[in-house]
């Protein structure tokens, strides 16, 4: 199937499904979150991957934990919204750029779905609230959350900058990170992370980090030390396709050096 016919099939398909969304929503409510972004979203998820021939395996260090959790990513290529929403991952909401509500498709899956709509990075103060808001909504319910810390798509190749959002929200909330990283193979990530080719993309769910002792005015110490491992990661994967075999944050100098236990990386479909 050519690019175009991709193309088509996947607006086609999400207009279609988008709407579907909105007729299983009004009759209950908008009150079945969960089914909405977990069944619904995960098959929308899929579904896209199958047109465009992309399959994808997910690795675990460990079992998701049972609570309130702050999944991270890199974030390389357009099929990575995709993906997050084929993963399904347990009571996850989301944050989105506002910029992308223009696109009716994902304005009503992101209003059903409820995810949080950001702001550019100069607008400093509305974005605080936004961060406010979230953690209040995020306290109350205990939902997860996600967020890419570069807060944008980086499709050259590197891990970009990270923000302090992500951080600042599992610091307040005291919920562990659960760090994912995506590995898009070059003949799968097409140009610059559009035109996606046929292939298989691994998802790695590395060790959760305990964020219960963290404090704010460590919040940049702490994001760089995650970054780190983001570095050490991606390195390791450009260079042999496999993961580094420390795969954890390095300690703070106060702490005592922790022994490094290999990690197993458990595989599932």
């Amino acid at each position: 199937m050519s690019k175009g016919r991709r193309i088509l099939r996947s607006i086609g398909f999400l207009l279609a499904s988008s709407f579907l969304m909105l007729v299983v929503a009004i009759p209950t409510l908008f009150l079945a979150r969960r089914f909405y972004s977990e069944v619904i979203g995960r098959w929308i998820g899929r579904t896209v991957l199958r047109i465009w021939g992309v399959d994808f395996t997910t690795h675990y260090s460990e079992p998701l934990q049972d609570r309130q959790t702050v999944y991270i990513s890199n974030h390389t290529s357009t099929l990575d919204v995709m993906l997050l929403i084929a993963l399904a991952l347990p009571r996850a909401r989301f944050f989105l750029s506002g910029y992308l509500r223009k696109f009716p498709v994902v304005l009503i899956i992101g209003y059903i779905i409820r995810v949080f709509w950001t702001v550019p990075q100069q607008f400093t103060e509305r974005r605080r609230e936004i961060f406010r808001r979230a953690d209040r909504i995020l306290r109350r319910t205990g939902d997860s959350v996600y967020l890419s810390p570069e807060g944008k798509c980086v499709t050259t190749g590197e891990i970009g900058a990270f923000n302090k959002g992500s951080f600042h929200l599992a610091t307040s909330l005291k919920a562990p990170i659960v760090p994912i990283y995506i590995y898009i193979p070059p003949t799968v990530q097409g140009w610059r992370g559009y035109g996606a080719q046929p292939g298989t993309v691994d998802v790695y769910f590395l060790p959760a980090i305990n964020t219960s002792l963290w404090q704010l005015e460590d919040l940049e110490l702490n994001r760089d030390r995650v970054r780190n491992l983001y570095l050490r990661v991606h390195d390791a994967m450009r260079r042999s396709g496999t993961l580094p075999a420390d795969i954890g944050i390095e300690p703070v100098e106060t702490e005592v050096t922790p022994t490094v236990i290999p990690k197993v990386m458990k595989v599932a479909v």
